[in-house]
């Protein structure tokens, strides 16, 4: 559900076999905040967080993220989660761009990003559960 925005985004922008231009870039960076739109303000607590993760999922623990700029514990927690998940399924998944990664390498990055990209207290953890999500990811392959 945290990529629910992509629904707005143009295919030849989601299945473009090369990097993407600047001015492709910035429509793909607005899947964000259609998402949190989509989801909307209401009153269930699982359909804000649902709306706080689609909005903020690549929001980086340094703020170097998009599209608030958010740092640290400004990132609600749930979307800090979404955004270690979603970064090694995407780097350990084919993509029309790029091949899959090996999980060594992936952990290597998500490691190398710990304090940067991904908060420091949750790459222990998230490395700790690897087993298990591997089992869902096999589980739930394509």
């Amino acid at each position: 559900m945290h990529d629910i925005g992509k629904i707005g985004t143009p295919d030849h922008i989601l299945l473009k076999p090369g990097k993407l231009t600047d001015d492709e870039m910035v429509i793909m960076r607005q899947h964000t905040c259609i998402g949190a739109d989509i989801l909307g303000e209401c009153d269930s607590s699982l359909m804000a967080t649902a709306s706080q993760v689609a909005r903020w999922h690549h929001e980086k623990w340094d703020g170097s993220g998009y599209p608030d700029g958010l740092a640290g514990a400004e990132i609600p927690i749930a979307a800090r989660i979404v955004a270690l998940a979603d970064v090694f399924d995407a780097l350990t998944s084919e993509r029309p761009y790029k091949q899959a990664w090996t999980v060594d390498a992936a952990l290597a990055f998500i490691t190398s990003q710990s304090g940067k990209h991904f908060d420091p207290q949750l790459v222990p953890l998230f490395i700790a559960e690897l087993p298990k999500l591997l089992a869902i990811k096999a589980k739930w392959a394509d």
